[in-house]
Parts: C-alpha cells; structure tokens; sequence
C-alpha cells in the first residue's frame, strides 16, 4: 500500500510544502502540498530531484578514500580517524591555519549541518575559514551589520502587501525568492499588479520576472549603486523623504543627505545606462507609492560595488518611509531565533584578521572565498595545505575555478564531507558520504527568519537511514570530538550532550525558548518540537509586523544610517566614475544566471532536469552578434583574463547590448567526475572565467557580474 509523507522540499530557499507517496523505499509520486500553511500547494520543476538524488546510483552511501586511481570502502571510524589524524599531523607541522574549511550551499538546508557546523570549525582552529556566503551575499551581511547591529538582521520585503515592487538585480520568478523566502512567488507578484500596484524591474537581462512586471529597465552590470544614488539625490532634493517610525531612533540623516547632494541623475546616468529623466520618474513613483519597497539580489552584491549598492537600498527603503513599515521592507519573528540568547550565529564583527596574501577581510569569521585559491599556491608562512569541504563544489561555484583546482590536486590532505564525486571532491583523499534529506528530519533553521511571514515547520525523516549510513550531523559531531583540543571536562560534556541531545533536542530547545516558545507563555501554549510534529502542514505565526527598535542589535538600539566604512567607500566609486568612458577594447559584460530547473551543480545528475532544450549556452545580443560575425546556435569560444571556455551562442533581444551571460554551476567534464547524467550534458562553466582577483573591495565578495570577456567563433 502507497505511504504518505508530509515533506518540505530543501532543494531551494523557498520552503515548498509536499506530498510525498513511497511505496517500500521508492518514491512513487512528488506533488505540491495544498494544505501547508506557506507554499499553498505550490511546487516547481525542481522537487523531482529529490526522488532522483534519493535514488541516484551515483550517489555515495560509505566513506571511500583515495588508493591510487580508485576509491576504497572504508569504515566509518576508520574514516574518522584518518580525517583527525591527517589533519592534525598538517597543523603540527605547519600551523592551525594551513588547515581551511569550505562550506557549500547546501549546508544550511540542513538543520543537523546548520547546527553541528559551528562546533566542528571551531574544532579546526583556525582562521582559514570560507563560505558560500562570499560568493553572492555577503554584501548584504555588511548592510546589515552595521546599519542594524547583526549580520543577519535583514529587512525582507513585504511582497503580499506592498503597492509598488522595484526590484534590482533579482529573478525571483526563477528562484522563488532569494534572501526573501517566498513560494510561489509568481502568483504574488501577478497579486501586486492585480491590486493596482506596480512593478519595476532593473536588470541588465529580461528575465522570467520582466514578463510580470509593469517596466524593464536595462542597467549596465556593477552600475546599481550609481542609480541608486541617483534617486536618492531625488527623494532628497524634492523633500520626498519620510523616515516615519524610524525618526526617533536613526542616526545619521543628515551625511547621507550631503553625500547624495552631488550625485544628479544627469552625472549617473551614462555609468547605470538609464536615461536621467528615467531615473526621476522612477525615484518620484517609488518616493510617492502609498506602499513600496526596494529588493535587490545577486546581480547587486555579485559586484565590485556590491556593499554600496546593498546598503544604498536599504537607505533608499529607510528615507521613504519603508523600513519596518507594512508593505515595506520588514523583520521576522521567527519560531527559531538566530539572533536570540544563544545567538547561534554570530556574526556582529569584521576585518579582525585579514587573509595572508591579498590582505582581504574578515568577516563573521570568514574570509573571502576569492581568497581560497591564493591561500593554497602561494608559498611561505601560513601557506593552506589541507581542506575540508562539505556541501561544496567550490570549482563550479567560486571565482577562477581551474585554478582552484589546479591548487586543489597539490594539496596535502583533502577531506570532503558530500555524496558525490564532483568537480571538487575528485581532489579528495577521503570522502564521508553523508544521508540525503528523505532520510533526515528537516527543519529551515534559517530560511525562516528570511522568509515573508512568520510560520515554522518541521518534517520528520521519511526514510530509515540505511544500516551503514550516518547523517552530516553525526559526521560533524564525531570529527568534532577527534580534533577538540582545549575544554577539558567540560567540553567534553558539551560535545556528550549534543551528541545525545541530536538536531531534533537542540530544535525543541530553540523552539522552547524562542519568542513563539512554551519557555515564555506562563499558560503553556507556546510552540515546541511536539506541538510542531503534530501540524505536520506547518503553523501560520502570522504577517510580519514592525519588530524595531527592540530587534536592532546596535549600541543604544538605533539606526545607524550612514556607516563610517560605507560613507567611505563613496570615494572608490567615484574614481571609478571617472573611468567608466575608458574605452573597453571590445569587450562584453559577462553576467551569471540561474534557470528554473537548476539551482546548484549537484542537481545536474537528474535526467529529467536537464533533458530537453539545452540550458547551458551564452545569451548575446543580435546586434553584438552581428557585429562579430556571429550567428544563432553555432560554438563560440568565450575568453577572460583568467581562461577560456567553448560554448553554444544564443541570440536573444533579452540581453542588453554589451551584456552577454553564461549559467552557473555547469562544467561536468573534468576527468575523474564520477556523476554519469551530468558528464553526458557536460556544459561550460562560468567560473572558468570569472576572476579571482577581482573583488569588493570593501567586503571581499566575488566580483562576479560584469567580467570583461571576449566572444568569437570557435575555429
């Protein structure tokens, strides 16, 4: 008889509610679930993965390490102690931070991994710590950080309420949502114009979400920040601003209205590619909407600029009046708080260290990953000779991949934490194959505080793990314990607990003493891991609802607008102002995109999403095709400074002129890859261009967006 499960799908940030049919250990049906109380039965292409990953014959279920050419089965602890030892022999010799960790995406779709991560890096030591988060959001953090005290107090937009949507830099109809979790995200924002409200896209592409807006606008790549400051000269000059609540509690007013003074529409213009009288009607109409907020993505901090233009949204949101205001940019009340008592992940600081060779800055505890590679090959004191990696395909997903490979095969020691060998973890020594989400308990420890409304679900394990199988959080804990060094008897006893206590006991904590918690409802009627189990569709907490000043994490509670580092930063881009009529010798802007049936490399080993129309090719405009003596559909070789790659051309009037772009996340044909669907469909990858050395100056994010390449036809 057919068994029904109750699931949400963890492939994304959207937080999908399912329904899930298996009969024995096979997935037999994958639909939408009507009754969760967020998605409201809406899925997307991409939830047939899960029955594919589940059941994908590539996909590795025992620790394997390298002999040679092949890959041995080994036990467990075994694995554990090879990892510990040959780590420790790397930090004796040659220091604590010759050893680095990467962690991958993936890592906080796990509630195991979200929680046992922290303890495990701390475990390591040392300083050479890198994230996902340096390769397309870090910016944001920064905003955060120092305009509200907390790297991850980000103002989410109030889509299902908000008259007038400008969105810069984000597709959201593709990725349902990005720092703003938010299912079915088509069918609200077609709600937006239904209810006479408007929307405004800005992007050097027109994507899927161009067809739901009211206007496209193009905008050169890396130029947002420019456009920005232009219609915040506006709004200043006009007297349109507003700080409504904020007033009584926001510092610095009054520098952000001299700084923008200088910057008229007419002197950004030809640096954002939007006429000046544009960029007046549309700081005018956003200024003046009963409701509006400002929403920008990875085309914003994927940037050199990209700290500036994060921030200037944020100001832009605040001066109008929409900061922690209904159908503005908004705080969540999440059932789980990250940012409550134990403060699960703390991030209020940055630049305490710096990375040995470019000098680039800390922050939360990570440097850039555009450093990673650097770290490896360059020679001296504190040179990074071992790596663990988990959830991660850093050569598909960080800036200069062959080079990062090339540093990756010279190591002395890798370990990779991941079920595949990939693009990546083929560099491995060992590899610990952790279980896959069907057979996991689940809960979105932090897509629920960047999500449009207050709910909390949790999803218990579909599957028994197999006998031999250990989940990312037993494999975190039992390196963990290997590596502890200092703590004594109470560390030990620390680590017991949370060994005993698991992902589900550190989740009925958190829910308990969170502010939905039993722990603060004299009446016991507050959420905990028991009353969760029992709404397996979720629970509605309700809108959001203005949370400031009590959510700021800043001294004294109060906004501070104008941030010393921000301000300064201005200066750099003025310089580069002054530069932008430099002529470009020919070159294209490259950008990154993102398709509906693709999300990270890793889904590309299921054949039913990347069958079909061929999603890996160059989007070029006629017009520059034309003038290269291009035509649709014929192979191109693409060139940056930092390598090259073949591909398919394809001419579309959706691409700006000047602008071409390549998807992330594709390059299977590396030797030794051992994932047979997604080798077959092989594909360019766009870190094989994108430039290391190019950065944010401010932060250390990835410059990815706007990479100077040339494009001819492949002899």
């Amino acid at each position: 008889m057919p068994e029904r499960h109750v699931q949400t799908c963890a492939l994304c940030e959207a937080m999908c509610g399912l329904i899930i049919e298996t009969e024995g250990d096979r997935v037999t049906s994958i639909r939408g679930d009507e009754d969760d109380r967020f998605s409201r039965g809406h899925i997307c292409p991409k939830a047939v993965a899960l029955q594919d990953i589940h059941e994908d014959k590539d996909r590795l279920r025992r620790p394997v390490k390298r002999d040679g050419d092949r890959w041995v089965e080994i036990g467990w602890d075994e694995a554990y102690d090879l990892v510990a030892s040959r780590l420790r022999e790397v930090q004796t010799r040659h220091g604590d931070d010759a050893v680095a960790v990467y962690l991958g995406n993936p890592t906080v779709h796990s509630a195991g991994a979200s929680l046992f991560a922290p303890d495990f890096i701390r475990s390591l030591h040392t300083r050479n710590r890198y994230s996902a988060t340096s390769v397309d959001q870090l910016p944001h953090h920064v905003a955060a950080m120092t305009m509200f005290g907390h790297a991850l107090l980000i103002p989410i937009p109030d889509i299902d309420r908000t008259d007038h949507l400008l969105i810069l830099g984000a597709n959201p109809a593709v990725s349902n949502g990005s720092l703003m979790t938010a299912p079915d995200v088509t069918k609200r924002l077609k709600a937006i114009r239904a209810r006479g409200g408007k929307i405004v896209l800005v992007d050097p592409r027109k994507s899927e979400t161009a067809a739901l807006a009211d206007e496209h606008h193009f905008i050169t790549p890396g130029g947002d920040a420019y456009l920005l400051l232009g219609m915040l000269q506006v709004v200043f000059a006009e007297t349109l601003t507003t700080l409504g609540a904020l007033e009584r509690f926001t510092d610095g007013v009054e520098a952000v209205r001299d700084l923008v003074a200088a910057w008229t529409p007419e002197r950004v213009a030809p640096a954002c590619g939007i006429a000046a009288e544009e960029i007046r009607r549309m700081a005018r109409e956003f200024a003046t909407a009963k409701t509006a907020v400002c929403y920008g993505r990875v085309g914003v901090s994927m940037q050199e600029y990209g700290a500036l233009a994060c921030w200037l949204i944020t100001v832009l949101n605040a001066v109008t009046g929409r900061i922690d205001a209904i159908g503005g940019a908004m705080f969540t009340n999440p059932a789980v708080d990250p940012l409550g008592p134990g403060d699960y992940f703390s991030a209020k600081r940055m630049g305490r260290w710096k990375s040995r060779v470019r000098g680039l800055p800390e922050f939360a505890g990570e440097l850039p990953v555009s450093a990673l590679a650097e770290e490896m090959d360059t020679e001296g004191k504190g040179q990074v000779r071992a790596l663990v990696t988990h959830a991660g395909n850093p050569v598909l997903s960080t800036p200069n991949g062959r080079r990062l490979e090339r540093a990756l095969s010279k190591l002395d020691f890798v370990a990779c934490i991941d079920f595949y060998v990939n693009e990546t973890t083929r560099h491995a020594h060992v590899i610990l194959p952790p279980t896959f989400q069907l057979e996991r308990d689940h809960y979105d420890v932090v897509f629920h505080l960047l999500a449009i409304r207050n709910t909390a679900k949790f999803s218990p394990a579909m599957f028994t793990a197999p006998p031999g199988t250990r989940h990312d959080w037993q494999i975190l804990h039992a390196l963990t314990t290997r590596m502890r060094r200092h703590g004594g008897l109470r560390a030990k006893f620390m680590d017991a607990a949370r060994g005993l206590l698991g992902p589900r006991g550190m989740l009925d904590i958190a829910l308990r003493s969170g502010p939905h918690g039993s722990k603060w409802n004299i009446l016991g009627g507050g959420l905990t891991l028991a009353k969760l189990k029992r709404q397996p569709h979720g629970v509605d907490l309700g809108a959001l609802t203005p949370m400031l000043p009590a959510r700021l994490k800043t001294k004294g509670k109060r906004v501070q607008l104008a941030p010393d580092m921000l301000l300064a930063d201005i200066a750099r881009l003025e310089r580069a102002l002054e530069a932008t009529s430099a002529e470009r010798n020919g070159a294209l802007a490259l950008i990154s995109r993102r398709e509906l049936r693709s999300n990270n490399s890793w889904m590309h080993n299921s054949e039913r999403l990347v069958r079909g129309k061929r999603m890996c090719t160059l989007l070029m405009n006629p017009d520059d095709a034309t003038h290269r003596g291009l035509a649709d559909g014929e192979r191109v070789t693409v060139t940056s400074r930092v390598g090259a790659v073949e591909v398919e051309l394809e001419t579309t009037a959706t691409m700006m002129a000047g602008v071409v772009s390549l998807p992330h996340g594709w390059g299977h044909d590396r030797d030794g890859v051992q994932l047979g669907v997604a080798r077959a469909h092989g594909g360019a990858s766009v870190n094989d261009l994108t430039d290391d050395a190019r950065v944010d100056e401010l932060c250390g994010n990835a410059g990815f967006s706007g990479v100077g390449v040339h494009v001819e036809k492949t002899a």
